[in-house]
């Protein structure tokens, strides 16, 4: 990323979020270093990752691939603090990262807007400057006017926005997601990647993006990480130079992701043959 590029999105993310630090600065990085992660008791602990090294660089769009229980999601919550390594480093310079889950965990009783101003309020933001942040975000995310609605009055897609927009409002120069888009239908899905691809451009955060899917991996990143089964091991990279924007249906995304998903395939059967 060019310097003159990172100092746009700096001022753009400093317009959304009103005067606080822009998080695409230095310090929107990831480093990992022979990470080991195991569960259960000393003598009869099962291990779940294994010698994990990767480093995310500021402002990079990373997506995580692998098989269903191969540590996906546990990484994620190594990463943003809710878990601690058995052993090895897990450093994130700019402070703790954004976590948005599968499920958008929006509190029921209080409407979209309340919703994000609570993350804003735990950030210590005051009371009088929270409800313009809140609408700026609600902007940014395409649900300007929504201020007021309650959850059960938005579609999957707008709950998925409302809980990206309160992951951001926690002005965090890292954002984790862990397949906020699996439970959403193909179109809404499509509809969505094209956000956060538009999000992600103009604010600059760096993102680490879980999926099982290879070719929302494909279509969003600029990087494919590919996980053994288990334990979870760094399988192989892809550098994805297909320019942005991208289609789910482009034939260079589709060509990609048939060479990834049969790295995945291989994966699964050594897995099997353990």
């Amino acid at each position: 990323m060019s310097p003159a590029l990172t100092t746009e999105k700096d001022d753009r993310v400093s317009a959304a979020t009103a005067g606080s630090p822009g998080p695409a600065d230095a310090t929107g990085s990831v480093s990992i270093a022979h990470v080991h992660k195991s569960f259960g008791r000393p003598g009869a602990a099962q291990p779940v990752l294994e010698d994990i090294n990767l480093q995310v660089r500021p402002g990079e769009f990373v997506c995580i691939l692998g098989a269903s229980g191969c540590g996906k999601s546990t990484l994620l919550n190594l990463i943003a603090g809710l878990d601690k390594p058995s052993s090895g480093a897990i450093e994130v310079p700019g402070g703790r990262p954004a976590l948005m889950f599968q499920e958008h965990a929006l509190f029921p009783w209080l409407t979209a807007g309340k919703n994000i101003e609570l993350a804003l309020r735990l950030r210590g933001v005051p009371r009088a400057d929270r409800r313009p942040r809140a609408e700026r975000l609600l902007e940014l995310v395409r649900l300007g006017g929504a201020y007021g609605k309650r959850v059960h009055e938005l579609s999957g897609g707008m709950r998925q926005r409302v809980a990206l927009a309160r992951a951001l409002a926690q002005d965090s120069s890292v954002l984790l997601m862990d397949e906020p888009f699996a439970a959403l239908d193909a179109i809404t899905r499509d509809v969505l990647h094209e956000e956060l691809t538009r999000i992600w451009s103009e604010t600059g955060v760096s993102v680490l993006f879980v999926t099982h899917n290879v070719r929302e991996a494909v279509r969003l990143a600029e990087r494919v990480v590919l996980l053994s089964s288990r334990p979870g091991r760094v399988a192989r990279e892809w550098e994805v130079d297909i320019p942005q924007p991208r289609r789910i249906e482009d034939s260079a995304v589709a060509d990609l992701s048939v060479e990834i998903t049969e790295e995945l395939r291989g994966e699964i059967r050594r897995h099997g043959q353990q």
